[in-house]
């Protein structure tokens, strides 16, 4: 095969291409460089987020009058990331269709990472007052608007290697960093939490963790920069089927099919957050047991996570992607009905809460990234699921962890129930006006 110029690559990634030609990357290759970024994405995502329940109400937000306002600031700040991230979408575009791939993802991890570990070196509001909250909140739009470079296109290049009747299968795969990049998170923080005096946690115990989710954005640039250079993903963008687009040339060909695919989704993403940190801040806040015991419940949680992604794979091949989001989003309005009663219930509600809670997740989650992006016409596929990605983020989990801690703690927590099943009617209205999800066998693809 002879490798030419082509967008979204500058001349050294070409040669690279090149001289790696007869070497070929599997599609588990592929797929172990997909689990490996998505891991190291959430992992970040994951260490910030339980230290915004663990740590920052107590260090950055200690002005605040009673423990709850604290831990609602820290949610705001947590939310700025997922607000940045469209942003970064946009400038990281650009940078791609002008210096290639391999340098976009470059900039944006080392952004990532450095936004990460500064945050390790974060001074608290008694040493420095007001400037610790400016600092946490630039660092975070820091890690948001390095995320939305970080779209790297290794998931659609799964999908496109996938056979016809295995795509559900393949689909699932990218999705498993989640759980994983999570359990390794509350493992870590749960060890330092559970062996730790107080005071020696909250002084450098805490910081750790953002210096070990640096080390492994090292390790899945090297992952992700392989394949990025690999002939197979040369040939995809060949096809235009892996090239950036600007994103208002995106928006205006496919706007229709952003929105939807940005709805599509709201069940699994809405569910996301309701067992990761918005439980973490109600047993830390309210009680039933400590925080370092339920983090490893969740790490059990993330494990049963991982069983029900991998099973939605195999359900959705043998229903149709549309046909297993509907049942994920049916499960999730069902279990909306009983979900505050279980953690509200004492350790042993709380422990059921995560276990079943993780379940289900999984079994939407599974299915749920780029549900629409096959919709996407050739040449603004990458682009579009990328968008539609920063905007299904931002509605159904950006503000996930603020809305339920404030309805819980101001009305009851019978109202993160609504919470659930709001997400779960968009995601059934978004699927009943999606006339093209039909059957995964139909699909083009996930992303």
């Amino acid at each position: 095969m002879t490798v030419v110029a082509i967008p979204s690559s500058t001349s050294a990634e070409n040669d690279v291409r090149h001289m790696h030609e007869d070497k070929p990357v599997s599609p588990g290759n592929i797929a172990i460089g997909v689990v490996i970024g998505r891991m190291s994405e959430f992992f970040d995502f994951f260490v910030y987020g339980l230290a915004s329940v663990l740590v920052f109400p107590r260090l950055v937000f200690s002005f605040a009058p009673d423990p709850v306002t604290a831990t609602l600031y820290s949610f705001a700040v947590f939310s700025l990331a997922f607000l940045a991230r469209p942003v970064g979408s946009v400038v990281f575009m650009w940078i791609d269709r002008v210096y290639g791939r391999g340098t976009k993802l470059t900039i944006a991890l080392l952004i990532l990472g450095g936004s990460t570990a500064s945050i390790a070196f974060l001074p608290g509001y008694e040493t420095v007052g007001m400037w610790s909250v400016a600092l946490l909140a630039l660092f975070r739009m820091g890690q948001g608007f390095a995320l939305g470079g970080a779209w790297d296109g290794l998931a659609s290049l799964l999908a496109m290697n996938a056979p016809k009747n295995r795509r559900g299968w393949y689909a699932m795969i990218p999705q498993l960093g989640a759980p994983i990049g999570f359990a390794m998170a509350s493992m870590l923080f749960g060890y330092f939490v559970a062996n730790l005096s107080d005071a020696d946690f909250l002084s450098w115990g805490w910081r750790f963790p953002f210096f070990v989710a640096f080390a492994i954005n090292v390790v899945a640039l090297f992952a992700r920069l392989r394949i990025v250079a690999s002939k197979e993903f040369g040939t995809q963008l060949e096809n235009h089927e892996l090239e950036a687009q600007p994103i208002l040339k995106t928006i205006n060909k496919h706007g229709r099919d952003i929105l939807l695919g940005a709805f599509v989704p709201l069940a699994s993403f809405a569910m996301f957050h309701l067992v990761t940190i918005f439980p973490l801040s109600w047993v830390t806040l309210y009680g039933g047991q400590s925080p370092a015991g339920f983090l490893f419940v969740q790490v059990a949680g993330a494990v049963v996570g991982v069983m029900t992604i991998i099973l939605s794979g195999m359900l959705a091949d043998r229903i149709g992607r549309r046909g297993q989001l509907m049942i994920g989003a049916i499960i999730i309005a069902i279990f909306s009905f009983t979900a505050p009663f279980l953690l509200d219930a004492g350790p042993a509600g709380q422990d059921a809460f995560i276990i079943i809670g993780f379940g289900i997740l999984g079994l939407s989650f599974g299915q749920a990234s780029g549900s629409v992006s096959f919709r996407f016409s050739q040449g603004y596929r990458y682009t579009g699921a990328a968008f539609t990605s920063d905007l299904a983020w931002l509605l159904g989990a950006g503000f996930a962890p603020l809305v339920a801690l404030g309805l819980a703690s101001n009305f009851g927590i019978i109202f993160i129930g609504g919470y659930l099943i709001s997400g779960a009617i968009c995601t059934l209205v978004a699927l009943g006006l999606s006339r093209a999800l039909d059957t995964s066998s139909d699909s083009a693809g996930t992303v």
